[in-house]
């Protein structure tokens, strides 16, 4: 009897983690989807105006190349006002961003630390001491940040089309620094054309990543609430609730810096993690409120559940799960009388799973190699293979970062940024042959 149990148990808990995958099937068509086409907008028919928004701490090695690739964009200089907040700076970040032609605000608050907080209070500067210039639209960008020439020029096109909120395509600066840099630019590359593309041609809304959007001013009206660990998270889930469409221009591109050392990295994915969980407590129940009993049609049903699967704790569900698995085969063997050679069996077959899970990554790191080779600097087949063997570690780092967070506090801590490049090392463009406009 309790083997009959026992046997049912474990079936569904086997029917659960294959239900699990089963919501995500969806994704697959949006990637073959994006690998092939993406949504191209026409030229502007009118030029914005736009408020660049800058949050930096501690950035002194990288700020002014930012301002500078701003300085060098095809798009008129009186359009533009770039306002950085110096949070808790201990550097010259403030004196190099007033030095580079930004407004800067500076601000010191060791309890209310994230970089949300930091847009919060300079969103407020800018409207007591700015309220009156009509910003159309708020540009997003980080500290290490540095911007193609065209950048403002594609996003304005989406802008001008209608769209209310836009996110570019995010390349890497410093791709061929180290195996684990190259990992990020992979887990940016697979965003952009597996997910972000295949949105956009469907009419989803994609999904924000921190740096490199444009959102329209209107969603500023009640206020920047965003404050959690990943502010981006919870920007994206709100959006969606208030029933605005998260567009992706491909044509604008912008550069960032990713870590080069595992424990910069291991800790940015521990702070994803737990800015996740917030965005789940936070955003989760309302998500699932308006997919089961709000208006709308199917475009706006198929937007909150695929926002909803994006917040959705799986890395947690399907350890639970894999927890679960293993003890119903463990009470399983003991009252079966197979003993540790079953059980070891058992844990071998999982361990072959779970390894073949990220191993699978690697093919898919080949083609995205294929796919952005133009974007990308020049590498050898040796690195190029070497990256596409290392990225399993990214998803790795990720999985750990995750679990780690559930069980711990994580507060903010920043990202140190040193690779201190110009857009014109990347692009050949450099300040003395700038052509912009006026």
């Amino acid at each position: 009897m309790a083997t009959t149990v026992l046997e049912g148990l474990a079936g569904l808990l086997a029917l659960a983690s294959a239900a699990l995958s089963a919501l995500f099937a969806y994704r697959g068509l949006i990637a073959l989807l994006g690998l092939w086409r993406k949504k191209e907008y026409p030229p502007a028919r009118r030029l914005h105006r736009y408020a660049i928004l800058v949050a930096a701490r501690n950035e002194e090695a990288v700020i002014g190349q930012l301002l500078e690739s701003i300085r060098l964009q095809e798009y008129p200089a009186r359009l533009l006002q770039v306002f950085v907040v110096a949070d808790n700076c201990t550097d010259a970040t403030a004196e190099l961003a007033r030095r580079g032609g930004a407004v800067c605000y500076e601000r010191f608050d060791g309890e209310r630390c994230t970089k949300g907080y930091a847009l919060q209070f300079l969103l407020r500067r800018i409207q007591r001491d700015y309220g009156d210039i009509p910003f159309e639209a708020y540009l997003l960008l980080d500290a290490d940040n540095l911007l193609k020439s065209d950048y403002l020029l594609r996003m304005n096109d989406a802008f001008d089309s209608g769209e209310k909120i836009i996110t570019g395509y995010r390349n890497t600066k410093n791709f061929l620094d180290s195996p684990l840099a190259a990992s990020y630019a992979f887990h940016w590359m697979r965003l952009s054309r597996m997910e972000s593309r295949g949105r956009n041609l469907l009419g989803l809304p994609t999904r924000l990543t921190g740096t490199g959007f444009l959102f329209a001013r209107e969603l500023m009206d009640g206020g920047w609430n965003y404050v959690t660990l990943t502010e981006d998270r919870a920007f994206t889930a709100d959006a969606v609730l208030k029933g605005y469409h998260i567009a992706y221009q491909e044509a604008a591109q912008f550069y960032d810096e990713q870590p080069v050392s595992l424990p910069v990295a291991l800790r940015q994915r521990i702070r994803w993690g737990k800015g996740h969980l917030q965005a789940v407590r936070e955003y989760g129940s309302s998500l699932l409120r308006q997919l089961l009993l709000g208006p709308g049609g199917w475009r706006r049903k198929f937007a909150l559940y695929d926002t909803l699967m994006t917040l959705l704790p799986t890395t947690v569900l399907y350890a639970a799960l894999a927890l679960a698995k293993l003890l119903a085969q463990v009470l399983l063997g003991v009252a079966a009388g197979r003993g540790l050679a079953a059980l070891a069996s058992f844990l071998l077959a999982q361990g072959w799973s779970v390894l073949a899970g990220y191993l699978s990554t690697i093919p898919l790191a080949a083609l995205l190699l294929w796919t952005e080779w133009e974007r990308l600097p020049r590498l050898s087949s040796g690195r190029a293979a070497l990256y596409c063997a290392i990225w399993p570690v990214f998803a790795l780092l990720g999985d750990l970062g995750y679990l780690i967070a559930f069980f711990t506090r994580v507060s903010w801590k920043p990202i140190p940024h040193r690779a201190a490049v110009r857009i014109g090392d990347l692009t050949g463009q450099g300040e003395d042959c700038s052509s912009r406009a006026g």
